[in-house]
């Protein structure tokens, strides 16, 4: 079965069991799916780019991710930011005591160590916080339609008329042609999915927004590309059949996701 296939028939299996989990599934294991995507990623990033980091450092930063998405479904908001600088300061603690000489790249270490979290857990805990707004669970359907429109727009248009590259020295797959027709295709996908649901208008201010998540989403991809290619790996992982690992599908996602939290905070009452 060549990977195109699997990629599709990964999607079919996929796309009904989030509408089920997101929709009418229990918003504890919505939570729990979360927290589980989290920790995979996190546990990818790690094989990743930090292969000499101490189980120590791994785990309790693991620990942490899901004592913050535990913090997030109990309501206990305050907590995060405490959750967050200790993800900084157990590593620098473990580093102090377990290097305490000077080694040549200790320190670039800490720094995978301490962005893991960051990059990879962060923005699916903000996820979780939007799903707690009034209407959150639309807005969420909302991203995840923008993010799949904009990925396959760009994977065919690119495919038929793809010429000039976009980043060649990161993935030289991807073209300006490609780049664009995910625009058009999330914008497409974003007016159909308004026209269906009663969330917003389709004024000038979601435009602007759909533009941003799908820019935001094809970043993230070439983001992850870099990670992925400075250290010699051409998937994160090997979980879903076709697309790779955790990180792989989510890697657009994860970079779209702060900015429809930002715009729901700001402008969404």
């Amino acid at each position: 079965m060549n990977t195109h296939l699997k990629r599709w028939l990964t999607a079919l299996i996929a796309i009904p069991a989030l509408v089920l989990l997101i929709g009418p599934g229990p918003r504890w294991l919505f939570h729990l799916v979360l927290c589980a995507a989290s920790l995979v990623g996190l546990m990818e990033f790690y094989g990743i780019t930090a292969t000499r980091i101490p189980n120590f450092v791994r785990w309790s930063n693991s620990f942490l991710t899901l004592l913050l998405f535990v913090a997030i479904y109990m309501r206990h908001i305050l907590l995060a930011p405490v959750i967050i600088v200790l993800w900084a300061f157990l590593p620098m603690t473990s580093f102090m005591l377990t290097h305490p000489s000077p080694q040549r790249g200790s320190t670039g270490d800490l720094g995978k160590a301490v962005f893991g979290p960051i990059y990879v857990a962060l923005p699916l805990a903000l996820l979780a916080l939007i799903d707690f707004r009034p209407g959150g669970e639309v807005w969420i359907f909302f991203l995840l339609t923008v993010i799949f429109a904009s990925d396959t727009g760009a994977f065919y248009f690119g495919k038929l008329f793809g010429r000039h590259k976009l980043y060649e020295a990161v993935s030289p797959g991807k073209t300006w042609e490609g780049a664009i027709g995910g625009l058009v295709s999330s914008l497409i996908a974003a007016s159909l999915f308004l026209c269906l649901v009663d969330l917003h208008p389709l004024d000038i201010k979601m435009v602007v927004l759909v533009l941003l998540l799908s820019a935001a989403g094809q970043i993230g991809d070439l983001a992850e590309s870099t990670l992925k290619r400075g250290h010699g790996v051409k998937d994160s992982g090997h979980i879903l059949p076709g697309h790779g690992g955790i990180l792989d599908r989510i890697d657009g996602l994860i970079f779209a996701i702060p900015v429809l939290y930002l715009y729901i905070s700001l402008w969404i009452i």
